[in-house]
């Protein structure tokens, strides 16, 4: 799970849904394909997303996000919520 990259295509699979590689690497301003791939391929070791292969031309590839994934990206979300909540100016 280290690494630059890898909590955010967490949070654009999990907000998102499946996408396709360039779409994901759309969602991701300033990732280079290189870091997209090796993330993705940690992930999937780590069985924290899928890959589906459609061959054709030109091949069609998604990735989205399995149980475990759902589950890591619901408390990624509530961390989030609780800093929305600490960061937010006071409603006096």
């Amino acid at each position: 799970m280290g690494g630059a990259w890898t909590l955010d295509a967490l949070w654009v699979l999990g907000e998102g849904g499946p996408q396709r590689f360039g779409d994901l690497q759309a969602s991701l301003d300033g990732v280079s394909s290189k870091v997209l791939t090796e993330r993705l391929k940690s992930m999937l070791d780590s069985r924290i997303i899928w890959r589906k292969h459609i061959g054709g031309v030109p091949p069609v590839v998604t990735y989205g996000l399995t149980e475990e994934g759902v589950e890591l990206h619901k408390g990624l979300k509530q961390l989030a919520e609780i800093a929305d909540k600490l960061l937010s100016p006071d409603e006096t």
